[in-house]
């Protein structure tokens, strides 16, 4: 068996704070076993994304940097994986959403770009980040092949296929997804269904575990109404059943123990991936078919 954790967390407008708090986290997580601890999205900082204002800028930086550098002292120390979501300065003017992948000898084993990038109502990300280019990609970890892919990322059917066609036994999606104060109570619970269930429909389709770290709390870093993060991190079998959940608003390790051996068996009693019709599935690659 595989233990994985999750966390889940609040976040203060200090990014040290915040890294701090992160560290302390994987620390207990590993003591209670986990070989892969998972950070949520843009765990360094508040969501800023709610508003468009160049200062948050100041909180990008590179890869490598400070905070890979800090992590990956801290995998090798612990003997674990860490995925961590960080705010990428690649250049002058280019910055992306992009989470790395640490191995358990403190290398960075690779990193992964946020592919679908959202401009919705206090989910402003095209104003910071440039879609990513390094495509979908699983990485041969001590622990296991895993995946990675970021928060919006989760509604695209594609994005999880092509992640489990490069190998990966588990998805890790970072995220940082919450109410409108305004919505909640007309669309709160539909908005969170729709939300867990297509994630669960990933693991399904793919005979894959997925595991998903949210933030909790209510940020309004430039003050307004702001996002009250729902929290409830899961991680599904690859059969789609909930063998973990969080909380819905407490900071919380969110601990999973995988039994890799059950993709083979799910797949071979499911065979999606050996009935696919890739000959039939050009017309994928368009926006539309007229």
């Amino acid at each position: 068996m595989l233990r994985i954790g999750l966390i889940q967390m609040r976040c203060s407008p200090n990014p040290q704070e915040n890294l701090d708090k992160a560290i302390e986290l994987i620390r207990q997580a590993g003591a209670q076993g986990a070989k892969i601890v998972c950070l949520q999205e843009l765990f360094r900082t508040v969501y800023f994304c709610q508003v468009e204002d160049h200062k948050y800028f100041q909180f990008a930086e590179e890869i490598p940097g400070p905070t890979t550098d800090r992590l990956g002292k801290l995998a090798e120390e612990l003997d674990l994986v860490i995925i961590a979501s960080l705010f990428e300065r690649r250049a002058a003017g280019l910055y992306h959403n992009t989470a790395v992948i640490i191995d358990a000898d403190g290398k960075l084993l690779g990193k992964y770009r946020k592919m679908h990038i959202p401009d919705d109502p206090l989910f402003y990300e095209k104003f910071y980040f440039t879609p990513g280019d390094l495509g979908f990609h699983s990485w041969k970890t001590k622990y296991g092949k895993l995946g990675v892919l970021v928060c919006w990322d989760q509604w695209y059917p594609e994005a999880a296929r092509l992640t489990a066609l490069q190998g990966a036994e588990i998805i890790f999606y970072p995220t940082a997804i919450g109410w409108h104060p305004s919505e909640k109570e007309q669309y709160g619970e539909r908005q969170h269904l729709s939300w867990e269930t297509v994630q669960r429909g990933h693991a399904i389709a793919n005979g894959c575990y997925v595991a998903v770290p949210n933030r909790v709390g209510h940020e309004a870093p430039d003050g307004g109404p702001g996002l009250e993060f729902w929290g409830q991190s899961f991680v599904s079998d690859p059969a789609g059943k909930l063998i973990a959940k969080g909380s819905l608003g407490e900071e919380e390790i969110l601990l999973a123990d995988l039994d890799l051996s059950s993709i083979d068996v799910q797949r071979t009693h499911w065979p999606f991936l050996r009935d696919r019709r890739v000959d039939a599935y050009a017309e994928l690659t368009k926006r539309f078919i007229d």
